[in-house]
């Protein structure tokens, strides 16, 4: 029984960046062609002289959080769909609402990589506790488990006693689900004397996997590893055995931007996670999530080459607001693209004394010009007065932070 689901999985790095980098300006191509929003991304671009990272990273993100305005105004989803609506073969409605397009095929979100490194093999039942309405979990590891050929009971959420009383019946193998509401199945199959000892793995996502959880599970003898993945992109990155980061997937490319600007940052660093699909129906071009994490060095010990991420570790989207006017961290990155400094810089917001207080801390040796360019620079920006502190180099968080409000919250 083979560990790795393919030979993808183990390919030398460069081979397979060589083959992401050939793949790349054919499928740009095709979503120029078929999407009207990827049109508009590659304006002005030849999708055959994109072949390098630092080729894509020339091109405009796509936004998340721009998602739900754009197709409020040209509905139904702003001409990200790179085929016709009516060949799709569904159409999801997530919190927002965003609308997502799935394409044809069985694992169009390609999560039996994740759930075959979980151990999931063919024959395997899972009991899949995502949910089926509206939006896409629930069908995303169902797919995933299909092209395993694994059985799936469609359980969706909630309803704790018919999920225990289901697990003790059918008898499944494995679960997938939120990383607590498994716990909460279990517990409630302790109290009404249930057998469902043939549970023996779990692939959760969509929700912080805590240590504690980790260790309730190792404690009963389940492995449950996690995926990072999202109703747009499908998986991202996935837990191994190995238990060190996330791996990514086989069929994206993962950029790590700093927050407020298209540009990525230097390997280790935190940022926020940039997503390029290859999918044709729903063709995404540097999406990106709103999420940080970071790059991990080396492979993992499981085997697997492909890069490593650190996983969440936050939100990008730190917009505050100051004596009545926002401050986000494309204004921090304008400042420092006026006034480049040798290392970080960071927008902290406090209070002192009932009073909003702002400091721009850069990290750069000191040096009276630099000081003084850097707060015309953040006045000017910002619209706002504001402190400037030059600290010693390494010493802001690697935490990818641009804009941090240590504000107390309102009560």
């Amino acid at each position: 029984m083979s560990a790795h689901l393919d030979a993808l999985e183990t390919r030398a790095p460069e081979e397979r960046e060589a083959a992401l980098m050939a793949r790349l300006p054919g499928f740009l191509g095709r979503a120029a062609a078929g999407s009207a929003h990827a049109a508009r991304v590659l304006a002005g671009a030849a999708p055959a002289a994109i072949r390098s990272r630092a080729a894509l990273a020339q091109l405009p993100l796509t936004r998340k959080s721009d998602l739900i305005a754009a197709q409020a105004d040209a509905p139904p989803f702003a001409g990200l769909n790179g085929v016709p609506v009516a060949s799709l073969a569904r159409i999801f409605v997530s919190p927002g609402p965003i609308h997502e397009p799935q394409g044809q095929g069985v694992d169009t979100f390609r999560f039996a990589r994740a759930l075959h490194a979980t151990g999931l093999r063919a024959g395997d039942i899972m009991q899949n506790c995502f949910a089926y309405h509206f939006t896409p979990a629930g069908f995303m590891l169902e797919g995933g488990a299909r092209a395993l050929g694994c059985p799936v009971i469609p359980a969706g959420t909630g309803n704790t006693e018919a999920q225990a009383r289901a697990m003790a019946h059918l008898r499944p193998r494995a679960y997938s689900g939120t990383p607590d509401f498994l716990r909460t199945i279990l517990e409630r199959a302790d109290e009404l004397g249930l057998d469902v000892s043939s549970l023996r793995l779990g692939h959760v996502s969509g929700g912080p996997f805590l240590p504690a959880l980790r260790r309730f599970y190792g404690d009963r003898g389940l492995t449950v590893l996690q995926s990072y993945a999202t109703a747009e992109c499908g998986v991202i990155a996935y837990e191994s055995e190995a238990r060190e980061g996330l791996i990514l997937d086989e069929e994206v490319i993962v950029e790590i931007v700093r927050p407020g600007t298209g540009d990525p940052v230097a390997p280790g660093e935190v940022g926020e996670v940039v997503v390029t699909v290859f999918d044709d129906a729903y063709p995404l071009i540097r999406f990106a999530t709103g999420d940080l994490s970071a790059f991990l060095p080396g492979t993992s010990p499981c085997g697997r080459t492909n890069a490593r991420i650190r996983g969440w570790m936050g939100r990008a989207d730190q917009a505050a607001k100051v004596r009545g006017l926002f401050v986000r961290p494309e204004m921090v990155a304008e400042i420092a693209r006026q006034c480049p400094v040798p290392g970080r810089m960071r927008l902290v917001l406090s209070e002192e004394e009932g009073r909003d207080r702002m400091e721009l801390r850069a990290e750069a040796p000191e040096d009276d010009a630099l000081h003084r360019r850097l707060s015309d620079a953040l006045q000017a920006v910002t619209r706002l007065r504001g402190e400037v502190a030059l600290v010693p180099p390494g010493s802001l968080p690697n935490d990818g932070r641009v804009v941090d409000d240590t504000r107390p919250l309102p009560d």
